[in-house]
């Protein structure tokens, strides 16, 4: 059964009027709301190219590939001829999908037009993906003799000799003064989980590129084949001394905070992990905005989270040093309280520090009279009833990819704000908002470390980009792609810094 978005309104409208009546399937059976699905809409991530043959006398079959993709429920971006001869054409449909099974059932569509040929298939993602998606380019030009001495031997001794009487000219005089590396073991990637080293390299040049499109930053993805956390620390610690910069990608809980912490005591430049910091950031940027939407203040509202591991706890701590007082945290056993028998020392500080009333049931009891949900853990573990047991103007961040913590749709019919981790709903919850802008004043500043006040910055900065004009329920956070946006966090994040320095 599916129902489209605006049956899902409808149903909601009347179960809000008092309506005893429930939406129903194309059997006439009674549905509940929480059961409802929206079907995913097609995604450039599942994009594909297919080169099509065309039988001499079907000119005319063009316009069935259109129908054939529409009537599977795909959506054509483009269409080309690549070639056209006597007996045949060529032409290249470009399609998005929903995903891998979807694109095929595409293709076989389009087979099946009279006249129509499949000659080949391309996946447009992977085709991104052949070589890696980043380089190394010079910046000097060595065109002739004088210019490689310089560059290199004899000339470049000089500048090591300087360096060595000085190690603080590294930052100065080597790319030091605009690098980062992106660090992995592999162990918590994306949704994938412990996919190993090699299997994380696509997303740590990933986000090597974001760093150089964002902030012009030379970012350098570095997978390490071992998930003991000695041998990380060690690894980067020794590696440290060709980086301004830090940062930990998908590294699993509870490692991630023992290295992290381990490696800021250890190391003279900024350590940011960024599953953790990067989404608080945002996360925090983005309440600031839907608590203005609601007229509510952070200090006075009642917040549950679901979520205890990397994201969750580095939001929980970025809230409360920004004025949240009221939280209560979620994990798969219930409410984290003092008189749990199962608490690791992450879990324990959450303990010691939240839940004030000392509750002591499951989620969907702690979401009730709340007027903030925040979820970073498993997908579909609330439903409407639960949302509509919120306090009134109540804000769902259901942050769960790819399946959100409670259907977005359903939420929207009770919640004022909702926001997801989709690029496919408004109010997307997504660290490139912020991490290369963060490190891009970290670098700046010459910063040695990075502490929570300069995040706080960076989450205010954010939320400022969005005018009092712009701002509305559907429009509580930027696009990445807003102008100037990485510029004016590094700046709060660098202003920041150099205010922090001693003298």
């Amino acid at each position: 059964m599916r129902l489209g978005i605006g049956d899902a309104s409808a149903a909601g409208k009347r179960r809000r009027a008092g309506e005893k009546h429930r939406p129903v399937d194309e059997r006439g059976r009674s549905v509940r709301f929480e059961e409802l699905y929206v079907a995913t809409l097609p995604s450039v991530s599942y994009s594909i190219t297919i080169r099509l043959e065309l039988d001499d006398g079907h000119g005319s079959a063009v316009g069935s590939l259109t129908n054939a993709v529409e009537h599977v429920g795909g959506v054509i971006t483009a269409l080309d001829v690549a070639s056209a001869g006597h007996e045949r054409i060529r032409i290249d449909v470009t399609c998005a999908a929903r995903d891998t099974d979807h694109a095929q059932t595409i293709v076989d569509a389009l087979g099946a037009v009279e006249g129509v040929h499949v000659h080949k298939v391309s996946d447009r993602t992977f085709l991104m993906h052949l070589g890696g998606k980043i380089e190394m380019k010079s910046k000097v030009s060595l065109r002739n003799r004088d210019e490689l001495s310089m560059a290199y031997t004899p000339g470049v001794a000089r500048v090591s000799q300087a360096i060595a009487a000085n190690r603080d000219d590294a930052r100065r005089l080597t790319i030091k003064r605009n690098s980062v590396a992106v660090v992995t073991d592999g162990s918590a990637v994306l949704g994938l989980g412990n996919i190993g080293p090699e299997a994380a390299m696509p997303v740590m040049e990933g986000k090597a590129a974001l760093f150089k499109r964002f902030a012009d930053i030379d970012a350098w993805p570095i997978a390490l084949d071992t998930q003991d956390a000695d041998e990380i620390v060690r690894t980067v610690q020794v590696l440290a001394p060709g980086f301004g910069g830090i940062n930990l990608e998908d590294i699993s809980a509870p490692r991630c905070f023992e290295i992290e912490a381990r490696l800021r005591e250890l190391l003279d430049i900024p350590v940011f992990h960024d599953d953790q910091h990067g989404t608080a950031i945002v996360v925090l940027a983005a309440l600031k905005n839907a608590l203005r939407v609601v007229g509510k203040e952070l200090s006075e509202v009642r917040i549950t989270m679901s979520g205890a591991g990397a994201a969750g706890t580095a939001i929980l701590k970025l809230l409360m040093h920004a004025g949240a007082k009221d939280v209560i945290v979620c994990d798969v056993h219930g409410a984290v309280h003092s008189d749990r028998d199962d608490l690791d020392p992450n879990l324990r500080w959450i303990a010691d520090n939240t839940n004030p009333a000392a509750y002591c049931g499951d989620l969907k009891g702690a979401v009730s009279g709340a007027d903030v949900f925040i979820g970073v853990s498993a997908p579909n573990i609330l439903s409407g009833e639960d949302i509509a047991e919120m306090n009134d103007d109540s804000i769902i961040f259901a942050l769960a990819n790819p399946e959100p913590e409670v259907d977005p749709e359903v939420a929207h019919l009770h919640a004022a704000v909702v926001a997801t981790g989709r690029s496919d709903y408004p109010n997307q919850i997504n660290n490139v908002l912020v991490f290369p802008g963060v490190f891009r004043g970290l670098l700046d500043a010459q910063s040695r470390h990075v502490d929570s006040d300069m995040m706080v910055a960076a989450a205010e900065a954010l939320a400022d980009v969005v005018t009092d004009d712009e701002l509305g329920p559907h429009y509580i956070i930027p696009s990445v792609f807003h102008t100037d946006l990485s510029q004016q966090v590094a700046s709060a994040v660098r202003d920041t810094a150099l205010r922090g320095r001693p003298e």
